[in-house]
């Protein structure tokens, strides 16, 4: 979801902005926002399913600024939920550098998370003209679900054959790096942030828990950008203050739900494998491109 923009919802029509979030109910706002906030920081893309629930419930499609502003639901349940760790790597960052220690471990995890955003910064830029196409291709429900199960696959076979146990003390910059390259993958609709960097740190030798805590932080960064670009993007098109209310309310209703997947999804890999979430993604690949080609959804 990371860097798409807000789309036109009707090609022709002289707006840049779909805003037809503002229409929803507020029991509406508050179920999508749950949706928004869970599938966000699970590794089974938002995308997806911001695009297939309103469909299945016979709700109206909130648009893509709604589901795009709505990643500021993860950046706060995440500096919430990793206060402490964020609190730490910051204070032993600043004293590496002003003590000159250039070896210190945490100085090159911090340089690797901020290295790690560089890619899909370059890649959100050069593809940027594409994503933002009225009715892009590249938003399809083919192309989601087709990422999907490319993404189901390359899970499972990092499930299968990774190597290693590495714990959160032992991580590198190159694995801010090697991982960040991943997440710009994510720019491709399905993919899914979570998925990538979640398979990344599991090909590096990465504990499951491990790699999914990893993947929160890496994207703080890309998040905070994300979502600034697309608040200001909404005050340019002139959002009612209902519409902000509207959005607001989103955003708790997904900084909650959000916060408890970071909980859920830790304490699960803690304690077993991505295998449910291989099958899931693969599942639901199948479903979308079969119901494209049924006349169930419209791609």
């Amino acid at each position: 979801m990371l860097f798409l923009a807000i789309a036109n919802a009707n090609c022709g029509s002289g707006s840049e902005v779909n805003l037809d979030f503002v229409n929803l109910g507020w029991i509406q706002v508050i179920f999508l926002g749950i949706v928004q906030g869970i599938t966000e920081l699970l590794p089974i893309s938002s995308t997806a399913h911001l695009r297939i629930v309103p469909t299945l419930l016979r709700m109206q499609d909130p648009g893509s600024a709604f589901s795009a502003a709505m990643q500021l639901a993860s950046l706060t349940a995440v500096l919430v939920y990793f206060w402490q760790d964020l609190k730490k790597l910051t204070g032993e960052t600043f004293r590496a550098i002003t003590g000159q220690d250039y070896q210190s471990s945490s100085l090159r995890l911090m340089l690797g998370l901020l290295l790690g955003t560089l890619p899909i910064i370059i890649a959100g830029v050069i593809l940027k003209p594409i994503l933002n196409a009225c009715n892009s291709p590249m938003r399809g429900l083919i192309v989601i679900g087709a990422a999907s199960i490319i993404m189901s696959g390359l899970l499972a076979i990092a499930e299968k054959w990774r190597r290693g146990n590495r714990t959160f003390d032992q991580l590198s910059l190159w694995d801010g790096i090697w991982v960040g390259i991943a997440q710009a993958f994510a720019l491709i609709p399905g993919v899914s942030r979570s998925g990538s960097t979640l398979t990344a740190g599991l090909f590096l030798g990465m504990e499951r828990e491990t790699s999914a805590r990893f993947s929160f932080l890496l994207g703080l960064p890309a998040v905070i950008l994300a979502g600034s670009v697309e608040v200001h993007t909404l005050f340019k098109a002139g959002l009612s203050a209902s519409g902000w209310l509207i959005l607001l309310v989103g955003l708790i209703s997904a900084s909650i739900s959000a916060f408890l997947a970071i909980w859920g999804l830790l304490s699960y890999l803690e304690k077993h494998s991505t295998w449910i979430f291989v099958l899931y993604r693969f599942v639901m690949g199948i479903f979308l491109i079969v119901g494209v080609m049924l006349g169930w959804f419209q791609n």
